[in-house]
């Protein structure tokens, strides 16, 4: 899963992971989201911060948030994903992060590039005591 480490020069971080390297079945535990909806994995990184801090990013791909499902259907989806989705990929590999960014898109969009016809949701969560707790913008 995160056997893969390099260098993002434009965002600054290192691929922890990307769809194609996922253990079969866990695909199989990303459709249980709450919304019901499939997911695929896009990519996963760590980023570094101009503080100090990392970052990870889990980023996601949601066909249907494309065809009119809004961000209140999924909006539990972002806590799931990082309790049981991202904590516990992190954990396995000892990795400490001080924050948990997950994002879905209609389409794999490249991370960082502008695409105003695909849908994007964000949301992001500090990490304390082995718990994502959301972090309002």
């Amino acid at each position: 899963m995160f056997d893969r480490i390099m260098n993002i020069a434009a965002c600054g971080g290192a691929l922890i992971g990307a769809g194609a390297a996922m253990a079969a079945g866990q695909e199989e535990a990303l459709a249980a989201v709450p919304s019901g909806l499939q997911l695929s994995v896009a990519d996963q990184f760590l980023e570094k911060q101009p503080d100090g801090t990392t970052w990870a990013r889990f980023r996601f791909v949601a066909p249907e948030i494309g065809d009119g499902v809004g961000v209140g259907r999924v909006g539990d989806d972002f806590l799931h994903l990082c309790d049981k989705y991202a904590l516990p990929r992190l954990e396995n590999l000892g990795l400490d992060v001080s924050q948990v960014v997950i994002s879905m898109s209609s389409k794999d969009v490249e991370f960082g590039a502008t695409a105003p016809d695909i849908v994007q949701f964000f949301d992001a969560f500090s990490v304390e005591t082995g718990r994502c707790i959301w972090e309002a913008f």
